[in-house]
């Protein structure tokens, strides 16, 4: 197991606090407002950041697990260089989106820090503690992509629909 590997499983288990995380803020939310007729000025706002932060942080191991949505039909029909070059094909479209969105995230983080935006909600929180989760997670995606390719080009394709 790689250094990676460790890495992604690390931030799937912390991905997966945060979606836990949300669910409580949300499930108080519901209590506090129907129950008490207090609702919160933070739990709807932090469990959007706790899901979107989740999704970011999940994304490189849910691709090491090859458990991103495929459509395995025309791939199940492919010979294994065929399964392999297709494979190699999609990794790469995904690096290059992922290089993308890495540079643009970061560069629309940056600004928002620069300029001490805000949500401008009850809450206020400043936007960029939401917005580093772009880059942060596209760019550990990327490094994940570039792995898999590497996997894949040693040990050719995975099985169309099989995972680890």
């Amino acid at each position: 197991m790689t250094v990676l590997d460790r890495l992604t499983g690390l931030l799937g288990w912390v991905a997966a606090a945060l979606f836990v995380l949300a669910g409580a803020m949300l499930t108080w939310e519901v209590i506090a407002r129907y129950f008490f007729v207090r609702p919160t000025i933070w739990a709807a706002e932090l469990s959007q950041y706790c899901l979107i932060w989740g999704c970011m942080l999940a994304m490189a191991g849910v691709l090491r697990m090859r458990r991103h949505i495929a459509v395995t039909a025309g791939l199940a029909l492919m010979p294994p260089g065929g399964r392999k070059a297709a494979d190699l094909a999609a990794l790469a479209a995904v690096l290059v989106f992922s290089v993308v969105v890495t540079i643009y995230g970061w560069e629309i983080f940056y600004d928002s820090w620069v300029r001490g935006r805000t949500a401008g909600t009850m809450l206020d929180p400043p936007v960029w503690t939401v917005e580093l989760a772009a880059p942060i997670g596209f760019a550990l995606l990327a490094v994940q992509c570039v792995a898999e390719m590497a996997r894949t080009w040693r040990d050719g394709a995975p099985e169309p629909g099989g995972h680890e």
